[in-house]
């Protein structure tokens, strides 16, 4: 039952865990992370130059506000100078939907549609609406087009069309591109991105552009290779008006037209640089570069990384459950770094994989078991403690705790120890004469005298059988000069039992006193009983023959064995009664002595 128990705990963590992180708990976090060991610049291959609307070129043409399209067709007839100048593709990242003056109109229509390679922007609205399936029924689409700009006609009939839209993920940060989309007229709509890189591939004759993975909506994740300013020439709209750049700079390469400055609103921040902000254009240019190079990361669905991560916190409760903090450590910092490095190799190898999702679940179990390690090492240590503090020295209850339950496990073994039993005489005379309160007054004083003497000895206090009580030294762990201490508390027991026996006179005008016996050898020492039920005691000869030892003992007196005698010779004084007294279960020449001092 208990090994179900810790199955189901497992299943449970691992469980709760896998959802919170199914269910987006841990998305920012992750995305953040994410971005910081995947996204690296890397150099460009120079096919890629940008054109900027700049504050150089509001300084020197004006408020962007007040520029009439003559402006664009300027820029585009110095880029266009010739054919054999010409670029292979030119972004206008600007959006010129409706008509204004018609000869500029033209003006910017002739100069785009010279050489055929102009992609112009359009742009769509998103939101939610109703949306109809095929059999006639109609769903809550929330990504359905809800507008749709492009260009004014003349300049849509001789340019190619890509949308300009950059949508943020959830978090804010933009890390993704839309590849394409249907607009409602039926059109399929490439990005700007993807357009370029398609009219730059038929310039150069290398066939279609090799696509990228996406998703249900058509997104793709941007490996970016530059920063903010990375792409930047400082090539202002301004340098090409004046004839500053010669127009063979941008032969065969894709040029983007669009605003580089902070007050036309137009930049983001990306998963390259959470700290500064990206200008549209060089979003794009990022855009363009992952589609010329065809390096393209796949995103690990969700549903394989969930399982993965159920698995491996399945692992983690099996590390760290009931282990010592250095083994958990050790396997929470393997893991944790394992998944790292693995993360960043399979980004190597195209794949993108959550980053937090298993160091995070790893770290929330390793912590909480170790806590629930502490907490349960700390209820053994009560329960060893409630176990053993009746019966022996604070000092050995200590020691005990350092074994943790295994101490509270049945069995036991054989182990050499001194035995001492003590029985009060006289006492059932005397309890026939008294108040039955008074009977168990004084027995607890005497009793409590007992105790007080074997535990102040450093002894383990076994068993109390009415009046009689029963203890040992050298177990449950080896002591020092433990035959000693054993002699000691019975030498106590007599010398308190004299000034009790004074006050008991005095006040109930009965006395009683103290047969003890004192042996030493071998014994089985350990838990003995039932789970339900057990007694950390010692069984065996020994143990019997100190019982028959204190049973022939008369009031004051300690009798002890050979063995005792032996083993304190020079620091004790004994009297030998030889065989005189037979020992039930004894042989004869079994020699018993009397303790009469203890040597100082």
């Amino acid at each position: 039952m208990k090994k179900y128990k810790t199955v189901f705990t497992a299943l449970l963590a691992a469980g709760v865990l896998t959802l919170l992180a199914g269910i987006g708990i841990l998305d920012t976090p992750d995305y953040t992370v994410s971005d910081a060991l995947y996204q690296r610049r890397s150099a460009s291959d120079g096919q890629i130059v940008l054109v900027g609307i700049d504050d150089r070129a509001i300084d020197s043409l004006g408020p962007y506000g007040q520029w009439n399209r003559d402006i664009i067709a300027l820029v585009l007839d110095a880029l266009n100078e010739s054919e054999e100048c010409r670029p292979a593709a030119i972004g206008i990242d600007v959006l010129y939907a409706g008509e204004s003056y018609e000869d500029l109109d033209e003006w910017l229509a002739e100069s785009a549609g010279r050489y055929g390679n102009v992609v112009t922007a359009c742009a769509a609205q998103f939101g939610t609406a109703m949306a109809e399936t095929g059999d006639g029924n109609y769903y809550l689409d929330d990504f359905s087009i809800l507008a749709f700009e492009e260009p004014y006609d003349a300049l849509r009939d001789v340019t190619t069309q890509g949308h300009i839209n950059a949508m943020l993920d959830a978090d804010g940060i933009l890390r993704h591109h839309l590849l394409r989309y249907t607009t409602p007229d039926g059109r399929d709509m490439p990005s700007m991105a993807l357009a370029l890189a398609q009219m730059y591939y038929d310039y150069w004759d290398l066939g279609p552009v090799r696509l990228p993975p996406v998703d249900g909506h058509n997104f793709w994740y941007v490996p970016f290779c530059g920063t903010p300013g990375d792409f930047d020439e400082s090539i202002s709209v301004a340098d090409l008006i004046n004839g500053d750049i010669p127009a063979d700079y941008f032969a065969g390469k894709v040029v983007f037209i669009g605003p580089y400055t902070v007050g036309l609103q137009d930049n983001y921040v990306t998963s390259i640089d959470h700290a500064q902000q990206m200008f549209g254009v060089e979003y794009q240019a990022n855009a363009v570069q992952a589609l010329l190079w065809g390096q393209y990361k796949r995103e690990a669905g969700n549903g394989v990384q969930l399982a993965v991560l159920f698995a491996v916190l399945l692992l983690c409760m099996w590390g760290f459950w009931k282990r010592k903090v250095l083994a958990s450590t050790i396997l929470w910092a393997v893991l944790c770094g394992g998944w790292t490095v693995l993360c960043l190799a399979a980004y190597r190898a195209g794949l993108v994989l959550h980053v937090l999702w298993v160091p995070v679940g790893a770290t929330v179990l390793y912590a909480v078991c170790l806590a629930v390690n502490y907490i349960r090492a700390a209820a053994e240590r009560r329960q060893v403690t409630n176990t053993f503090k009746r019966y022996v020295a604070p000092e050995i209850v200590n020691e005990l705790l350092k074994e943790g339950t295994e101490a509270l496990e049945l069995g036991g073994k054989l182990t050499t120890i001194a035995v001492l039993f003590v029985d009060v005489r006289g006492f059932t005379t005397m309890s026939e004469m008294l108040e039955p309160p008074q009977v168990v007054a004084i027995l607890n004083r005497y009793l409590t005298l007992i105790a007080d003497c074997i535990l102040k000895n450093g002894g383990t206090l076994d068993k109390f059988v009415g009046d009689a009580a029963m203890a040992f030294w050298g177990a449950p762990l080896p002591q020092d000069d433990y035959i000693m201490k054993a002699c000691q508390a019975a030498a106590d027991m007599v010398s308190g039992s004299e000034t009790l026996s004074k006050e008991l006179m005095e006040q109930f005008g009965r006395t009683v006193s103290f047969g003890i016996g004192v042996h030493v050898g071998e014994a089985v020492v350990g838990n003995i009983g039932s789970p339900q039920r057990m007694d950390y005691t010692a069984i065996g000869d020994t143990v019997n023959t100190s019982a028959r030892l204190e049973a022939n003992a008369p009031g004051s007196t300690i009798y002890i064995s050979r063995a005792v005698a032996d083993a304190l010779e020079g620091r004790i004084r004994t009297t030998s009664l030889g065989d005189t007294i037979k020992l039930k279960g004894k042989k004869d020449g079994f020699e018993i002595l009397t303790l009469d001092e203890i040597i100082k």
